[in-house]
């Protein structure tokens, strides 16, 4: 219970000095707008637009459905981005 109880105290303090921890996004909301643009193309192929990109066709479409509207993913990032700016 010690050690549960100063691991969540430690990441508390880190969370209060603007540290969030874990993995950083692949996608950036620059990227996310690019690949909604994109996609929003009838004739887009989502494989070139991934690569474009620079991620997998997977990750794309964990961010924008093929009619370039994004996912719930993609709006949480979106909104993110623009409260901190």
């Amino acid at each position: 219970e010690l050690i549960v109880e100063r691991t969540h105290a430690g990441l508390a303090a880190a969370r209060a000095r603007g540290r969030k921890g874990g993995r950083p996004r692949k996608m950036t909301p620059s990227k996310i707008r690019m690949a909604m643009a994109a996609m929003a193309d009838p004739n887009a192929n989502a494989q070139l637009v991934a690569e474009e990109l620079g991620i997998t066709t997977t990750t794309l479409y964990d961010y924008v459905n093929g009619d370039g509207s994004p996912k719930m993913v993609a709006q949480a990032v979106l909104t993110t981005s623009t409260e901190e700016a």
